[in-house]
């Protein structure tokens, strides 16, 4: 299954996200580095997230991306 690397800037609300595929690796080290890099090229001022996804296709991969996931819960010891 390969790599997708993902631009995700935040769209006019909190659902809806921009997604823009940078690239795709069959290996997951070719795939860090690439994301490593992409978020040191980043301009100063941008604020988009740059996330490696793995997934069976580019369309799992989007739909990993944008689901909701709860928020975890902090147990009174972890704090």
């Amino acid at each position: 299954m390969p790599y997708f690397i993902y631009s995700i800037k935040q769209g006019p609300t909190a659902l809806i996200k921009n997604l823009e595929l940078l690239n795709e690796f069959e290996s997951f080290k070719e795939a860090k580095e690439f994301a490593k890099q992409a978020r040191i090229d980043q301009a100063d001022g941008e604020d988009a997230q740059i996330k490696v996804m793995f997934a069976d296709n580019q369309l799992q991969a989007e739909e990993q991306i944008m689901e909701k996931r709860d928020e975890t819960i902090v147990r009174e010891w972890e704090k």
